[in-house]
């Protein structure tokens, strides 16, 4: 067990000292203990390192809101313990973390394994949503519902002790923690990069996972040069908890026959001798995607500017993707013609790209000060949209009300009574949870 400083990660040991590191990452919303089942066999080959995210499991509440920033915080943990190589296994936001790791830090890698892992996670406005619902309400309806999104029904069903334990592992984590992780979910998108992942890696999902399932998973082959696809059966998204004797013995064999050799800079870790690839994991992905990695278009690059600061069109794309949720521009982006389609880059350009990416106000203030003009100018429309954003900007509904009452005084009764309509409206419908 360790203390934890906030640039870095509550872990554990277990297994001999001597034996080469496998590091294994928890997903969304559970701790180090969804990989038990795993430890007794794994131990034999390899020092196990686990790791809780940040605010789950009792772990420091030091909110992470991107990937890399999770990566970031496993590596520096690690640099404290002396380990610089190692295997990696991690599950949906942990798979994430391995991705991140093998972009960015290939040399520490020796093998990766991808378990109900996508390479961008259902869509940004999902993710950002939960967050809301999560802000309002708290954790209760997302731990209500883990046990749908984890476990196939025979397997909730059978095992009431686990399904009940699933749901209090989500409802003690600190929700600001796992608003943010949300954030790093919401943001993450690595499909352009899969062919520069350079690592032997083991994609493993569960036939019935209804989260990232076998689709996902064949993208993640497809795109990775060196990978193999394990389609483990009667399982759904939390697969090492609900088939543990199947994972665990993926693992091994993937681990003891696919373990990269160190780069040249040596290391001091021990590693595994490196032995020949062998197709031993089944079912075997269809011939397409034996093909390798699937081309990657270049963007071209935009011309030099010749004076002044750089075009902040695709900045205001991203904040306004971000602030409004992806639904709400495209669909705005979509109704745009030859008549309005100069208005609506101009929109991205100044409004989003000067003015809301402007450092001096956060963009809960901002949401305040916005919300605050469009009731003065009777705005609604856009204000039920900038209720939206406000929500996802992290402004609670009380912290609206409040908004709207103080426009009252200063706007007027009239234009606050019609505010607080379109608002509350608004509120009930981001903040119900989906049942």
């Amino acid at each position: 067990m360790s203390e934890t400083p906030s640039n870095t990660l509550q872990y554990r040991f277990d297994g001999p000292e001597e034996a080469p590191v496998l590091i294994l990452g928890p997903s969304l919303g559970t701790t180090w203990h969804m990989w038990d089942r795993q430890i007794p066999e794994l131990t034999k080959q390899w020092r196990v390192f686990r790791f809780d995210l940040p605010g789950h499991g009792g772990a420091p509440a030091y909110p992470a809101g991107s990937v890399t920033d999770l990566a970031t915080r496993l590596l520096a943990t690690l640099e404290g313990l002396g380990v610089q190589r190692f295997g990696y296994a991690g599950c949906a936001l942990g798979g994430a973390v391995g991705i991140e790791l093998a972009l960015r830090h290939p040399e520490r890698l020796a093998s990766l394994a991808l378990i109900a892992a996508s390479p961008r996670f259902g869509t940004a406005d999902e993710f950002r949503q939960r967050g809301v619902i999560v802000r309002t309400n708290g954790l209760d309806p997302i731990a209500r519902t883990a046990p749908e999104r984890w476990f196939t029904s025979g397997f909730a069903a059978a095992q009431p002790a686990i399904t009940e334990w699933a749901v209090q592992m989500v409802r003690t984590t600190d929700p600001g923690c796992y608003i943010a992780a949300c954030e790093a979910l919401a943001s993450f998108d690595v499909r352009a990069e899969l062919g520069r992942v350079g690592v032997p890696t083991l994609v493993l999902v569960g036939s019935d996972d209804q989260v990232t399932g076998p689709a996902e998973a064949r993208t993640l082959v497809a795109g990775i040069p060196d990978a193999r696809l394990a389609v483990v059966p009667g399982a759904s998204h939390l697969v090492p908890v609900e088939q543990p004797a199947a994972v665990t013995d993926l693992l091994v064999r993937h681990f003891s026959t696919a373990w990269q050799p160190a780069f040249e800079t040596s290391t001091g870790q021990t590693a595994l001798p490196a032995a020949a690839l062998k197709p031993v994991l089944s079912p075997a992905p269809p011939q397409p995607l034996q093909t390798g990695p699937v081309a990657e278009i270049a963007p071209v690059a935009a011309p030099p500017q010749a004076q002044g600061r750089p075009d902040p069109y695709d900045a205001g794309l991203k904040v306004r993707r971000e602030v409004l949720g992806d639904a709400h521009v495209d669909r705005v982006l979509a109704q745009a013609d030859d008549f309005s389609g100069d208005f609506q880059e101009f929109l991205t350009r100044y409004a989003w790209g000067e003015i809301w990416d402007r450092p001096g106000l956060d963009r809960r203030t901002r949401s305040c000060v916005t919300l605050t003009a469009l009731v003065a100018g009777g705005h609604l429309d856009e204000l039920a949209s900038h209720t939206r954003a406000a929500l996802r900007n992290g402004l609670t509904p009380a912290e609206i009300k409040e908004v709207l009452l103080q426009a009252a005084v200063y706007c007027g009764v009239p234009a606050a009574n019609s505010a607080f309509k379109v608002a509350q409206q608004v509120i009930r419908e981001e903040t119900t949870p989906q049942e």
